[in-house]
């Protein structure tokens, strides 16, 4: 007589089966499509390149130190700086304050009418000794002693103190207004020097609020370029996500939906009361329940 065997099936409910061959072809299919270049560019990083006002601040940076005209790459770096002066900004006014030193400096600042001054200062003094030597010649006359040896010696003695005063006078003239051309020079010394201390300070809160509008404008660039990216990944992974969804809807259908046992019996012989009993237990309770 052939052995009997019997083949035990478990399967679950038609719509749940159908339901999860279509997942997995919808999956396959998902993963099996990779992303094009394009897509792979939008959801890669990528960096603001820089703007008009950080390349302006830049420049000015690169000319008051000097140096030439900046060339900038595709993404707004720099790539190339020009031939420049060499002379910083602040140079000009050094270089001004160094003019107002030296033996020389107060040339430059004495006064064009000094001369003028001085002509018409000694002038006077000359119109002013002859009228004292005609007075000195009008009482040595009342006095009889115009022409002697006493009266000879007075005016001798009035023309050594007249030259004297007038040399004196001329010196005092030449003086003054060569402490003038000194201090006008050193005052110029103090001006550029300030100057040339002022320039870079000034310069430099040019460059740093040019500066800080480009970073400013800067970020504004990225968090752009990021919230595309971000698009970008959003709606690559959307399918996903929707797949997601419906791979936890089919579970949990299915964790509520009971599994259809089927017993085959195979090989010949017709089944006894013993094996219809094991058959019709099996398909109500499983192997498990009747032997447990």
């Amino acid at each position: 007589m052939a052995e009997t065997t019997y083949e035990t099936i478990a399967r679950r409910a038609p719509f749940l089966e159908a339901a999860g061959e279509s997942y997995i072809d919808l999956l396959t299919q998902q993963v099996g499509t990779a992303p094009t270049a394009a897509e792979l560019q939008a959801m890669g990083p990528q960096v603001a390149g820089q703007n008009v006002l950080t390349q302006a601040a830049q420049q000015q940076a690169a000319t008051q130190a000097g140096l030439g005209t900046l060339t900038f790459g595709p993404q707004g770096q720099v790539t190339g700086v020009g031939a420049g002066t060499g002379v910083a900004g602040y140079q000009p006014y050094l270089q001004a304050a160094q003019a107002a030193t030296g033996p020389t400096a107060y040339q430059q600042y004495m006064s064009p009418y000094q001369q003028d001054v001085i002509s018409t200062t000694l002038a006077e003094f000359d119109r002013q000794r002859q009228i004292q030597q005609q007075q000195l010649a009008g009482t040595q006359v009342a006095q009889g002693a115009f022409g002697q040896g006493r009266g000879q010696i007075a005016q001798g003695e009035f023309a050594a103190q007249s030259d004297r005063n007038r040399a004196a006078l001329q010196a005092q003239l030449l003086q003054q207004g060569f402490g003038q051309a000194q201090q006008l020079a050193a005052q110029q010394f103090e001006q550029q020097k300030g100057l040339a201390s002022l320039q870079p300070s000034l310069a430099a809160t040019g460059i740093q609020q040019l500066g800080a509008a480009g970073t400013s404008n800067l970020a504004y660039q990225q968090a752009i370029l990021d919230a595309a990216r971000q698009q970008a990944q959003l709606a690559y992974q959307e399918p996903y996500t929707r797949l997601g969804a419906l791979g936890t809807g089919i579970a949990s259908v299915a964790g509520g939906v009971p599994v259809s046992q089927t017993v085959t019996q195979t090989g010949a012989g017709t089944p006894g009361a013993l094996s219809q009993a094991i058959t019709t237990a099996a398909g109500a309770y499983g192997l498990g329940s009747l032997f447990g």
